[in-house]
């Protein structure tokens, strides 16, 4: 211990010179005072360590005179660990549960907290950015407007019934099932798909549909046979059909699920789905909604085929822009 005590003086005397050094550097001759001070400052330093240094080498002895003794006495006695008193520990536990709990406290004032409104606003932020479209455009449309006639098939759409009794489909599923229906539409080729839609509403945005994508268009009626019946001239093969309404289009389903090939089809809320390989939900009975659904399937189609082509407002699809030029026409 006397070496370590002597170490640390010799290294505080190469200490001291160094200051010594810088001070000479920095008083330089101009300032003989500020120099004569930090030498008397050194020296008094010096007389403090040696003082001190002595005094530590006592200390240390008689620690070590100590430590021999205590370590002879438990050699000679073992000593029994202290058993602690049950209510004294259960004070000690409740003590620590107490000082815990006040530093959650303190912690938690610090977190910044967010109130049911901000999450709901959230919520519909991030729904709003998330949709295909504004869901203002799908309640414009309608097309979350069903029937009164409910199939065991779509009851699990369904969010409400209005007080008039029609069924209200769920907005935020029907944008799922577009962009499901989307991504699905993707997977084929223009000459492998077909898109049937019997029903007038919506023969507008199919031709759209049918001239933006490529992909074959029966509006009015459809030739029976032509997926089945080889022998016919105008006789051809596709791997998917987009069906409209599963009951007016139901020849073209037939056909489709008799050759095995793949069904998406526009469910109301009184379709059934069977024979479906994916579904659309919505009111296929609507030129507004049914404008929305081809629309859709246009812009993810094209888009995922990086297909040049000029894909008129949602507007057009929904026949809002034309009753806007009637009105200005007759000044309504």
């Amino acid at each position: 211990m006397a070496n370590i005590i002597e170490d640390i003086k010799e290294n505080i005397e190469e200490g001291l010179e160094k200051i010594e050094e810088i001070a000479e550097k920095v008083v330089k001759d101009n300032l003989p005072e500020a120099k004569e001070s930090i030498e008397e400052i050194a020296e008094d330093i010096e007389e403090a360590v040696e003082e001190s240094g002595e005094e530590v080498e006592e200390v240390v002895e008689e620690l070590q005179g100590k430590e021999l003794e205590e370590a002879a006495e438990k050699e000679s006695t073992e000593e029994k660990p202290k058993e602690i008193d049950p209510k004294e520990e259960k004070k000690i536990i409740e003590a620590k549960k107490k000082a815990l709990l006040k530093k959650v406290k303190e912690l938690s004032k610090k977190v910044e907290t967010t109130t049911t409104e901000d999450l709901k606003e959230q919520v519909k932020i991030k729904k709003k950015t998330d949709t295909l479209i504004p869901l203002e455009e799908y309640v414009k449309s309608g097309i979350y407007l069903g029937t009164r006639v409910v199939t065991p098939d779509m009851k699990q759409y369904i969010y409400r019934r209005r007080a008039d009794g029609l069924a209200i489909f769920n907005t935020d599923i029907i944008d799922e099932k577009l962009k499901e229906a989307g991504e699905y539409l993707a997977k084929f080729k223009a000459e492998d798909v077909i898109l049937v839609c019997k029903r007038q509403a919506g023969w507008k945005a199919a031709k759209m549909f049918s001239e933006l994508t490529g992909i074959r268009v029966f509006t009015k009626k459809y030739p029976a046979g032509i997926l089945t019946n080889t022998q016919l001239e105008d006789f051809f093969e596709t791997e998917l059909a987009i069906v409209t309404d599963s009951w007016l289009d139901k020849n073209a389903l037939k056909d489709t699920l008799n050759v095995k090939k793949k069904v998406l089809m526009i469910c109301d809320t009184n379709n059934f789905s069977k024979g479906a390989d994916q579904i659309i939900i919505g009111n296929n009975k609507s030129p507004k909604s049914l404008g929305v659904i081809f629309y859709l399937l246009t812009r993810q189609y094209c888009k995922a085929k990086e297909l040049e082509c000029n894909i008129p407002d949602l507007e057009y699809w929904t026949g809002e822009l034309e009753e806007t030029r009637r009105g200005a026409k007759f000044g309504v």
